[in-house]
C-alpha cells in the first residue's frame, strides 16, 4: 500500500509588544492634545457667548421694566440727580388721567368746576368724560408747568399742583381733593389732571454701588427701584428712608433689587428734548455687556 504523507501546519501566533502598545498611547495622547486645542476655541467662544446672552437678557429686562414706569410718568415729573453719590432717577407714576371742567353748561349749571387761585366748590371738579376709579389713599396731579421747578411734588401750598383726594373709594364723576387752591400758572390749556397711585406713590430708580472688584471680574453695584416713600420738594437720597416731609400714609418704604453686579451706570435727562438716556453695563465672570436705551419722555400736559 501507498504510505500518504501527513502535513502538519504550524500556525504563527501574532500580537502587539509592549512598545508597540506605549507607541499607539503616546500617538492618541498627541492627537488628543492637538484636537484640544482647536476644540477649546469654539468650546470657550460658545460658553462666553451665552453667558453675555444671559447678561444681556437681565438687563434688557431692567431696562423694560424702567421704560414701562416712564412711559406712564406724569408730564414734567422726572428729574435725574446724584443721590448721596448714587445715579438716581425720580418721578411720579400716573394710573388714570382726565380731563376737570372749568365751565358751566349755562349761567344757573350746577356743575363743579375748578378754579385757580381761588376757593373751588367744596373742593371738588366734575370730570370730563368717563368715571375714574379712586382708592384711599389716591393723589391728583393737576396739570404741571415745566418753567417752574418740580411743582408735581408738593402739596402744601399754592406753588404745588399735588393734592392728595379726599373722596370715597369708588368709580367717580366728581374728584374731591384736599386743600391749599392751586395757582393760576398751572392751569393747562388741555385741562389735563392726572391720578397718583396711593400705593406707589414717587417712584426712584437708583444705581448704588456701581463699580468692578478688584480681579474687574465682577460688578459690585445693583439697580434698585424705590416706591411708597412719600413726595419730597427735594429730590432724596438713597437709600430712602422715612423723613418729613411725607404724607401719614407713607409707613413703609418699599423697595426691590432689579439687576446685580451693576458695574456702570449712567442715567441723563434732556427736558428740551424730552429724552432720558440710560446706560447700563453688567459684569459677571469676567464678562461685561454694556446697554443704551434712550426713553420719549410724554411732557405735554
Amino acid at each position: 500500500m501507498r504510505k500518504q504523507k501527513i502535513l502538519k501546519v504550524k500556525h504563527a501566533v501574532s500580537g502587539f509588544t509592549l512598545i508597540e502598545l506605549v507607541m499607539v498611547m503616546v500617538m492618541v495622547a498627541i492627537i488628543s492634545g492637538m484636537a484640544a486645542i482647536f476644540i477649546k476655541g469654539p468650546i470657550t467662544q460658545y460658553m462666553s457667548v451665552s453667558h453675555r446672552a444671559e447678561l444681556t437678557d437681565l438687563a434688557d429686562t431692567a431696562l423694560y421694566k424702567l421704560a414701562g414706569d416712564i412711559g406712564g410718568a406724569v408730564p414734567n415729573s422726572i428729574r435725574v440727580g446724584n443721590c448721596a453719590g448714587a445715579t438716581c432717577l425720580e418721578f411720579l407714576p400716573s394710573k388714570a388721567g382726565g380731563r376737570y371742567r372749568v365751565a358751566l353748561s349755562s349761567a344757573t349749571g350746577t356743575e363743579n368746576i375748578l378754579t385757580f387761585g381761588t376757593a373751588n366748590t367744596a373742593g371738588k371738579f366734575d370730570i370730563i368724560g368717563p368715571t375714574i376709579t379712586f382708592a384711599s389713599g389716591d393723589y391728583v396731579v393737576i396739570g404741571t408747568n415745566a418753567s417752574i421747578s418740580y411743582p408735581d411734588y408738593d402739596t402744601t401750598n399754592a406753588l404745588g399742583v399735588l393734592r392728595a383726594y379726599t373722596g370715597a373709594a369708588s368709580s367717580v364723576q366728581s374728584v374731591q381733593i384736599a386743600a391749599p387752591q392751586i395757582s393760576t400758572a398751572f392751569g393747562s390749556v388741555s385741562h389735563h389732571f392726572y391720578v397718583i397711585d396711593g400705593a406707589q406713590q414717587a417712584v426712584t430708580y437708583a444705581c448704588e454701588n456701581s463699580g468692578m472688584s478688584s480681579d474687574k471680574k465682577t460688578g459690585l453695584g445693583q439697580l434698585k427701584r424705590y416706591w411708597k416713600y412719600g413726595f419730597y420738594t427735594t429730590q432724596p437720597t438713597v437709600p430712602i428712608s422715612v423723613q418729613a416731609p411725607v404724607p401719614p400714609n407713607a409707613t413703609a418704604v418699599q423697595s426691590a433689587m432689579l439687576i446685580d453686579k451693576v458695574s456702570g451706570c449712567a442715567i441723563s435727562y434732556n427736558a428740551a428734548l424730552s429724552l432720558l438716556d440710560v446706560r447700563l453695563s453688567i459684569t459677571s465672570g469676567g464678562e461685561t455687556v454694556s446697554l443704551y436705551q434712550q426713553i420719549h419722555v410724554s411732557n405735554t400736559p
